[in-house]
């Protein structure tokens, strides 16, 4: 049973084993779903679905399932205003017990005959398409299942809900924000250590160990406050074919730069590879630089190190002398040879590529983003990516 379902969430990117599949299943034949759509939407999001990353994908795939279904709204404009401005009153102790339940297949095929013999309104009863009664079609009445037609709407339909698909900003596999950016780099936090001074900060876990060995009575604990000890070196290339990725990078800039949980942060700018110079601003003018060499020589092995940058360029802009595509600066070693130094000095050092994975063996430049892949550990700059490379420079 949707078995087609289950493959086009699989489709999607959504992981689903076969114990949730059978639970889904179960659940099912329980009647958990209750003849709606929007129901087994809900039912089948919280049976398969593990993290809220994955809800995007959930929502993709049900939406190439269900996208053909047709809506309830395909009605004759008089029926639909009838009965989306007529509403009976009824107190719940009148609501009928022990109702014929249908599957939704029945309840379709009940909906199509009424339509064709229905030729006036109704209020109440059982049978035809209206307001009140015990007929599982219409609204205002008390069957517990059946097929809601007009009415204040008390639910969005289960394909307009992922049709909107709310969750795409909560991806992993999403490019970042700025707000994304900064809870990202929290992480490096990790490096911090305690201060010699007054115990001012709350310690929440030893507050919580000591309140359950005081029999639940609230005690304190307090700590040394932290001072983060991180040094990173951030180089990011600007301009030529990472135009098209400005706006994410900037977005990282000012996420780290606003954060306030570095010791120090240096910033410098390149242009397509890393030669003599690094640049001291994005726009990479001539003379606006500092050597490389004196970079390597004053920031200690100490500093982490993240390169942003497609990677992508013409070989001998890479593994050639006189590479730099600047007429005003010829190179005297190839890019390669000041990656090489860089990752030689600084362990702590990755790569954030904003090509998505899947094209780096055949996007443009694929050899050299292969080149540089064998000397930095490289990450896509979305949130897995991020993550990943983070834990690396733990």
């Amino acid at each position: 049973m949707f078995i087609k379902f289950m493959f086009a969430l699989r489709a999607a990117g959504l992981k689903i084993s076969l114990d949730q599949w059978l639970v889904l299943m179960e659940a099912l034949d329980k009647g958990m779903a209750e003849n709606s759509l929007l129901e087994f939407y809900n039912l089948a999001r919280n049976v398969l679905v593990k993290r809220e990353s994955d809800y995007d994908k959930f929502d993709m795939g049900f939406l190439e399932y269900f996208k053909n279904i047709k809506s309830i709204e395909e009605l004759p404009p008089e029926l639909m205003e009838w009965l989306s401005t007529e509403e009976l009153e009824r107190e719940l102790w009148d609501r009928p017990e022990g109702l014929e339940r249908h599957d939704l297949k029945e309840l379709m095929e009940m909906f199509e005959e009424r339509l064709k013999e229905q030729t006036e309104k109704h209020d109440g009863g059982n049978y035809w398409i209206g307001t009140g009664g015990t007929s599982p079609m219409g609204h205002g009445g008390y069957n517990p299942q059946g097929i809601r037609v007009g009415g204040e709407g008390r639910h969005q339909s289960a394909v307009k809900i992922a049709g909107e698909r709310k969750f795409r900003d909560f991806r992993q596999d999403n490019e970042l924000n700025i707000r994304q950016f900064q809870m990202a780099f929290r992480k490096l936090r990790q490096f911090s250590t305690r201060v010699d001074s007054a115990k001012t900060e709350l310690d929440i876990d030893e507050t919580i160990k000591a309140t359950g060995d005081n029999a639940g009575m609230l005690k304190l604990v307090y700590e040394k406050p932290r001072k983060n000890t991180v040094k990173l070196l951030l180089l990011i290339d600007s301009d030529g074919s990472m135009w098209k990725h400005t706006q994410l990078v900037n977005q990282l800039f000012q996420a780290l730069h606003q954060s306030t949980h570095l010791k120090d942060l240096k910033t410098y700018y390149f242009h397509n590879c890393i030669y003599e110079n690094l640049y001291t601003t994005p726009m990479c003018h001539y003379g606006d630089w500092v050597d490389t060499e004196w970079v390597l020589n004053n920031l200690g092995s100490d500093y982490k190190v993240i390169v942003v940058g497609d990677a992508s360029m013409s070989p001998y802009e890479l593994l050639s002398r006189g590479g730099n595509i600047n007429w005003y600066n010829y190179n005297e070693e190839p890019g390669i040879y000041w990656l090489q130094r860089i990752r030689k000095q600084y362990e702590k050092s990755i790569w954030l590529n904003p090509i998505k994975e899947e094209r780096w063996e055949y996007a443009y430049g694929h050899r050299t983003i292969g080149e540089i892949r064998n000397i930095f550990p490289m990450f896509e700059l979305t949130l897995d990516g991020l993550d990943q490379g983070i834990k690396k420079l733990l």
